[in-house]
């Protein structure tokens, strides 16, 4: 599907007439600062795929040669004792290889091929790096387990640090979210516990554990986990989560108080509703992935099926239960989630100690998740937490 740009936007679009591919190039140029990127590889891709644009076929086998190309570079480096360099490009290596699956549906033998692979790199990336310190940890979840990572917390003397549960959204997996500012979080004496939640990475790929509404279940999960730990202070445990995660966290920090305090990246209100519309207006919607991502996700054959799902992604009722300090970033000119949503979820949320922080095109910012303006954001958030949870 390929999905064009009606008005000209206030932000940088690589592939100007589509919103999709220009979504997922600035998102993964955004990353450069936490070490996902290098606008060199991204431009050298980007290149090769100007005479292709909307082609998902195209766009996948491009970015699995790069992934290829520094995974090769790495190996080279691990074998000859560079570990810096070799962690560093296994970093950029998974980052690639994400960034390819992402617009491959179905999901088939090559999507899940080169998802392992990704796997791989960010293990060798744990292996090698200096710093953080990152442990792979399985969180007990009803009959399974969800994977994650706990990213231990620096520049502290605390033997039990403030720890942040983190989540993705519908389509961004923990070791994506890993480039989103998290190993700043913890430089700033936090450690941070990144989740693939139902619906996402290995949780849906390798476990067959879809999509759900009742996501305070999983943030239940993860504080059980985390209460098992010697190494965090369970009166200081934070949620964030970003896009869909505006759905998630609140949701989490409603049902379940011992979250003390709550990041909303981007806001939901009624996630049935917003796909809903999309269904009508499909060919025109602006979405981060295919829209068939949907469909895989929730684990049905029919649109149809997928909104039976997801008719309790609602927060009507929920969000009015929340009490701890709520934190809400959503831009003007976020085209997948327009801001009157965002208000109605700030206005409802029943904590008295609440903060909406609206970006704007003339400040940066203003897109979803605030791909156009990724430092800022995650400056304002770690900022935010420091006040609220340290």
């Amino acid at each position: 599907m390929t999905t064009t740009m009606e008005k000209k936007p206030n932000y940088y679009m690589y592939f100007p007439d589509n919103y999709r591919w220009s979504a997922e190039m600035l998102g993964i140029l955004s990353t450069g600062p936490y070490g996902g990127a290098d606008i060199s590889e991204v431009d050298r891709v980007g290149r090769s795929l100007r005479d292709h644009v909307g082609d998902d076929n195209a766009w996948f086998w491009a970015w699995r040669e790069s992934g290829d190309r520094l995974f090769a570079r790495a190996t080279t480096a691990a074998a000859k004792g560079h570990k810096l360099t070799a962690a560093s490009t296994f970093l950029r290596a998974c980052a690639q290889y994400q960034h390819a699956d992402h617009f491959r549906q179905p999901k088939d033998e090559h999507a899940m091929a080169v998802f392992r692979q990704s796997l791989e790199c960010f293990r060798q990336f744990i292996a090698l790096t200096d710093r953080p310190r990152i442990e792979a940890v399985e969180v007990p979840f009803e009959a399974s387990s969800l994977p994650a990572y706990f990213i231990h917390a620096e520049n502290t003397s605390e033997k039990r640090p403030p720890c942040v549960v983190r989540f993705g959204g519908f389509d961004t997996q923990k070791e994506l979210q890993y480039l989103r500012g998290v190993h700043e979080l913890a430089r700033r004496g936090f450690s941070v516990l990144l989740v693939d939640g139902p619906g996402m990475g290995e949780a849906i790929r390798f476990r067959n554990i879809y999509l759900r509404h009742d996501y305070e279940t999983v943030g239940s999960a993860c504080l059980d986990y985390l209460a098992t730990r010697p190494d965090v202070d369970m009166n200081r445990v934070g949620i964030v989560a970003l896009s869909l995660g505006g759905y998630y966290a609140p949701r989490c920090a409603s049902l379940d108080h011992r979250f003390k305090v709550c990041v909303a990246w981007a806001a939901q209100w009624d996630y049935h509703a917003t796909w809903q519309h999309r269904v009508e207006r499909l060919k025109k919607a602006s979405l981060s992935v295919p829209a068939d991502h949907l469909l895989w996700v929730c684990g049905v054959k029919t649109f149809d099926e997928a909104l039976k799902k997801l008719e309790g992604f609602r927060l009507e009722g929920i969000v009015q239960k929340m009490e701890c300090p709520f934190l809400l970033t959503h831009g003007t000119d976020d085209e997948q989630v327009p801001i009157s949503e965002a208000q109605t979820l700030f206005d409802a949320v029943g904590s008295k100690d609440k903060t909406f922080r609206i970006f704007t095109p003339e400040e940066g910012g203003a897109q979803h998740c605030q791909r156009d303006y990724l430092t800022l954001v995650c400056d304002v958030m770690g900022d935010w937490l420091e006040e609220k949870l340290k």
